[in-house]
């Protein structure tokens, strides 16, 4: 596991259960601990909003924009592939979003950074199932 991505975890959760979970999961499951908690966080940052309640919605605003920023930094840009490069980019403008969201207490915003997290999700649940179902013990299984 980067050890980039479980420092900036530990920061966005403070939960002992979850750090456990985190502890046991494979980098992509936990890729898709981390989108599941944004989302997470952009729904209850926008039910925030809707009700005023302006400090739960920054705080879930800031809680997501760290979660993104976690996996933007736990990208592998050295390697330069078109799959890193453009995930850079989608989270760069996730962020930017996120922030003229908060600024404007605007709930298509997050709604639109919720939707692209979404869209995107499927696709590492399905790598971190086909991750599991093809390594067994350090050992590697026939797929």
């Amino acid at each position: 596991m980067n050890s980039r991505m479980l420092k900036q975890f530990n920061q966005v959760y403070e939960n002992d259960a979850l750090k456990a979970a985190v502890y046991g999961a494979s980098p992509t499951g936990i890729v898709v601990m981390l989108y599941e908690g944004a989302i997470k966080a952009l729904i209850t940052a926008s039910i925030a909003m809707e009700a005023k309640r302006f400090d739960e919605k920054a705080r879930m605003i800031s809680k997501a924009m760290d979660i993104i920023e976690g996996l933007r930094i736990a990208l592998d840009l050295d390697v330069a592939s078109d799959a890193a490069v453009n995930l850079n980019e989608l989270y760069l403008y996730m962020k930017t979003r996120l922030g003229k969201a908060s600024l404007k207490n605007d709930t298509e915003m997050l709604l639109e950074v919720r939707h692209l997290l979404e869209t995107i999700l499927p696709a590492w649940q399905q790598l971190d199932r086909t991750v599991g179902t093809t390594h067994v013990s350090g050992s590697v299984t026939e797929a």
